[in-house]
């Protein structure tokens, strides 16, 4: 795939303006898909109008993609406004949620497509999490699976809010590369491999 792949650790909209602003110049993209739905019982317009407000910082078109509900994902109209974006993000807390919502869906399906065609898949916090196989689950630290667009790869994303027994008790489970991101870190990849910003805490070889 010649796309990019970036998952953030946290601050969606207000951790990675910089970052941001270089990804999206690099893939040409005018104007983002946001997705919200890891957050959908969660006031998700929080996130959108906070993107609203990073889209005119950085000199973007927002447009907000209301994808809460599996259904939603199932739609072959939906699909085909993720697919058509140069530039698509995910933020919200839930990856259990998110993962629920996407997993074996045409929406999910429309995110390769948009790397196949040299775009960009953002994801940040949980939303990252989900978007990786092992996924890390939220309500213990253990693994569970996730939705694999990066394989062979688990995220503690928000590391900062993390307890050292906590993160000690995840690594010590995994059997798998393990990324500890704290809001500001990011991993992207592109064709020419992984690029590190900020510091993450990698257990092993990035795949």
């Amino acid at each position: 795939m010649s796309g990019t792949i970036a998952l953030q650790g946290g601050g969606p909209f207000v951790a990675n303006d910089e970052l941001d602003a270089r990804l999206l110049a690099a893939v040409g993209a005018e104007q983002v898909v946001v997705l919200p739905t890891a957050d959908a019982f969660e006031r998700p317009e929080r996130l959108v109008a906070a993107a609203m407000n990073w889209g005119e910082r950085l000199g973007v078109e927002v447009e907000a993609l209301m994808v809460l509900r599996r259904g939603e994902a199932m739609e072959e109209g939906v699909a085909n406004m993720v697919r058509q974006a140069k530039a698509v993000y995910f933020v919200g807390d839930q990856p259990l949620h998110l993962k629920s919502v996407l997993k074996d869906t045409p929406l999910f399906a429309a995110l390769r497509d948009v790397l196949v065609n040299g775009g960009l898949v953002a994801a940040s916090g949980g939303s990252a999490a989900a978007m990786c196989d092992p996924m890390v689950d939220p309500r213990g630290g253990a693994f569970t699976l996730g939705l694999g667009l990066v394989g062979n790869l688990a995220l503690a994303t928000e590391a900062e809010t993390w307890s050292p027994e906590r993160l000690h008790r995840t690594r010590a489970l995994a059997n798998t590369t393990v990324a500890v991101l704290r809001t500001g870190d990011a991993l992207v990849h592109t064709a020419k491999g992984w690029e590190q910003v900020g510091a993450p805490d990698i257990s092993g070889p990035l795949p």
